[in-house]
This record gives C-alpha cells, sequence and structure tokens, in this order.
C-alpha cells in the first residue's frame, strides 16, 4: 500500500495557494473587506433589521472571490470537463478541503456558508444520476452560469433525521389539460431560498409512514403560487438563510419530477456521500488549525517566566487531539479514495457508514479543538478577535445537520451489526 498523496494533487495545492495570494487575498483586504473576517465579522455579514439574512455586500464579495476562481480554472474542479471542470476526484477535494480550512478564516474558504473557490457542487452528480437530459442542461449548466439555483426541501418541524415519515404530500392533478402534481405540506431549514431559483422538494407520493420507497423529489420553482416563505431561523450563528416554508395547493408539471416517482430518498441519500466527507475534511482541518494556533501560542505566552507550553496540562489535551486528526486523515483519505473507485450508486451499500465515521468524529474533533484553543488561549481566545468561537459556532452545526451524529452511528452500528450492508446477508446465513 501507498500512502503518498499523488504528485498532480500536492502540485495543485501549490497553484491553488498562489492562486490565493495573487488573486483572494488582496481581494479579501480591499475596501476594507476584512470586516467580514475580522472581529466585526458576524455583524459586517449580517443584515440584522432584513431576519438576520446575509447582506448584499457580503454575498457579492463571494460571488467576486467565484468569479476569479472560475476564471482561473479552479472553481469548478470537482465537476465533470464536460461542464468546465477537471473531474476532480473525491480524493483531491478532501486533500483541498482540509488544506483550506488549516490556512484559517479567509474569503479563500469561507467557514460559515461552505463557500469555496474550489466549490462542492453535490446537486451536479444528482442531477447527472437522477434528471433527464433536459434537466441536466437546465440544472447543471444553469447552476454553473447561475441562472439556476436548488434549495433542499426534506427536513419537516415535526420531522427531522427520519425523512420516511414525512408529512408532506403529493397527489396527481390535471390543470389546464396538463398532468402535474399538487402538493401540500411544510419544510424547516430549506437553505439558500433567498436565492433560489428551485427547491428540491421532497414529498410522499405512495406507500406508508416509515417506508422508504414512495418518496418524490419535486423541482418546485421559486416563486410558485402557495409556496411561502414563513420566517427565516435565528441560529448559533449568524447570519441565517434557513428558512421554514410551507406549500399550499402548489402545482407543478410532471416535468418537475426528478427521478423516479417513489424513488426519492435515494436521491436524497446519494446528495449526502459527497457532502459528509467533503465537510469532515474541512473540519479536519479547521480542528488542525486550532491546534496549531494553540501551539504557537502556548510557545510564545511566558506565564511566570517560562513557555506556557511547558505545562503538560497544556502538552497533554493538544496530543492527544493532533493524535485524533492523524489518525481521522488516514481514515478520511481512505474512504475518499475508496469512493473513486466504485460507481456512485454503489457506495450507499458498501461505504456509507465509514463516511459517517469519518463525518460524526471529525465534527466532534473541530469542536473540542476550537473549544481547548480558546482555553489555551484565555481571555483573547474567548474574544471575537481570534477566530474560535466563530469556528467552533459554525461547525457545531455538522453535529446536526446533513444527517446528526446519532444516526450516522445508527448507520454504523447497522452495518456493523448486520443488520445493513454487506454482512446483513453473512448474519442471515447464520
Amino acid at each position: 500500500m501507498n500512502f503518498d498523496l499523488p504528485l498532480e494533487i500536492e502540485t495543485y495545492l501549490g497553484e491553488l495557494d498562489d492562486f490565493i495570494e495573487r488573486e483572494i487575498k488582496p481581494l479579501e483586504q480591499a475596501d476594507d473587506n476584512i470586516r467580514f473576517f475580522d472581529h466585526r465579522r458576524e455583524w459586517a455579514r449580517t443584515d440584522f433589521e432584513n431576519g438576520g439574512l446575509p447582506r448584499h455586500e457580503w454575498e457579492d464579495l463571494l460571488r467576486e472571490a467565484q468569479r476569479r476562481a472560475d476564471a482561473a480554472g479552479h472553481w469548478r474542479f470537482s465537476a465533470p470537463a464536460r461542464y468546465g471542470g477537471k473531474d476532480g476526484s473525491n480524493l483531491a477535494m478532501a486533500v483541498i478541503r482540509e488544506h483550506f480550512a488549516a490556512r484559517g478564516l479567509g474569503l479563500h474558504n469561507d467557514l460559515q456558508n461552505e463557500h469555496s473557490i474550489v466549490g462542492n457542487f453535490p446537486f451536479v452528480n444528482m442531477f447527472e444520476h437522477f434528471g433527464t437530459a433536459d434537466q441536466q442542461r437546465e440544472f447543471i449548466l444553469g447552476g454553473f452560469e447561475r441562472t439556476r439555483c436548488i434549495a433542499f426541501g426534506l427536513t419537516e418541524p415535526d420531522h427531522g433525521s427520519d425523512a420516511t415519515h414525512m408529512s408532506t404530500r403529493a397527489v396527481p392533478e390535471v390543470r389546464d389539460g396538463v398532468a402535474g402534481w399538487r402538493i401540500d405540506g411544510e419544510k424547516m431549514w430549506t437553505t439558500g431560498m433567498h436565492e433560489a431559483t428551485h427547491c428540491a422538494t421532497f414529498a410522499r407520493t405512495g406507500g406508508d409512514d416509515g417506508e422508504a420507497a414512495g418518496i418524490t423529489c419535486f423541482l418546485v420553482p421559486n416563486p410558485a403560487d402557495g409556496m411561502v416563505i414563513e420566517e427565516y431561523l435565528w441560529t448559533f450563528n449568524m447570519p441565517t438563510d434557513h428558512p421554514r416554508v410551507s406549500f399550499t395547493n402548489v402545482w407543478v408539471p410532471d416535468a418537475a419530477v426528478l427521478g423516479k416517482i417513489g424513488g426519492g430518498l435515494s436521491i436524497a441519500q446519494s446528495f449526502v456521500h459527497q457532502n459528509r466527507i467533503r465537510q469532515a475534511a474541512s473540519s479536519l482541518g479547521a480542528a488542525a488549525f486550532c491546534i496549531e494556533e494553540s501551539v504557537r501560542y502556548a510557545r510564545a505566552r511566558k506565564p511566570f517566566g517560562q513557555d506556557l507550553a511547558r505545562n503538560q496540562a497544556i502538552q497533554f489535551p493538544v496530543v492527544e487531539l493532533a493524535t485524533q486528526c492523524a489518525m481521522l486523515r488516514q481514515l478520511i483519505r481512505k474512504t475518499a479514495w475508496e469512493m473513486d473507485r466504485m460507481e456512485h450508486k454503489e457506495i450507499e451499500l458498501r461505504l456509507s457508514h465509514e463516511i459517517s465515521m469519518c463525518n460524526y468524529w471529525a465534527n466532534r474533533l473541530v469542536c473540542e479543538a476550537a473549544d481547548r484553543a480558546m482555553q489555551i488561549h484565555g481571555g483573547i481566545g474567548y474574544s471575537r478577535h481570534k477566530p474560535f468561537e466563530h469556528i467552533y459556532r459554525h461547525h457545531r452545526r455538522y453535529r446536526i445537520t446533513e444527517g446528526a451524529e446519532e444516526i450516522q452511528m445508527r448507520k454504523v452500528a447497522g452495518y456493523l451489526f448486520g443488520y445493513m450492508g454487506p454482512r446483513k446477508s453473512e448474519f442471515a446465513r447464520g
């Protein structure tokens, strides 16, 4: 076995670092844009008088960074070459995401809203495997051209982790001679609806509550008659773009169905795998940043006339965190490498448990690392003049979103004890 990173990935990291120094850092420093990253960051980003939504100036800055990255050939790295990308692998994306987060807070890869100069596009994979040719042209190309933007409507106010018990319903209905579907229900945490052109809305079209089959995905235009953004939910980490959305007598044509009728849960599961492994890598990188900053501070700080780092009470907790980072890095990279070696639809059956291991543990680890960094830095670590509180507030959400850590542990247990996955047949044989 060879644990060396492929030379092309290492070389590309150097190209990205050069691009950041040449194009992104100057943009970050221009026109007081640093206000979005220093102690003023939460106020600068949040329009507190407009439901807590992101300020236009903040989103304009992110779009300009992405425009520059796209012009340089970096933003679409993970997308297929036919869409202007570089067919970037899951392994490469995991390494890049860790590398960026380990650089610390900045316009290159902001820790608040998944912005990055190397984009993450799980919707591309979703449309590639489940969309029609027309949908692929409209939503993949439209996404890169910014004429299409998709929000994800799966979670509901009364149904979170177990989407199979969702209350949203869709029934066939013909309007003006056109066959379609009427949708009624409510969704929660429908991120990005303030700028989305469509909401990928999951609704039960058949089967019983609790069954995986019978859920269908609909591409509902935004705005649409009967679809209402009821409120934006203020969160631990602001600004917010996470609304509660209601659907009352909303109608869409048959062409709005994504994938097979009743097969929507597979689409939702397909969406999360790439997201989870890459998000785990970001959490790992942020944890490594917290550790390195703590080491530097502890070496420079000299209470009672000697380095703070001389104290084992400082050393040992950091040693434990560094050890966990080293082990987790190998699991993330191995898992991403394995994802690259199998068909997309095989991942859920054969590898989903390892992705969950990476994700839930990385999200715990970064929270512990940020908390420890605050403690080592003392009062200044608790302040907003250091990024640790921001890192903690951002990454704490991932212990709940994208599948709560308890749900991911449940999935790992299902594979381990043979209730699902490859070991199921082994236990069935006794």
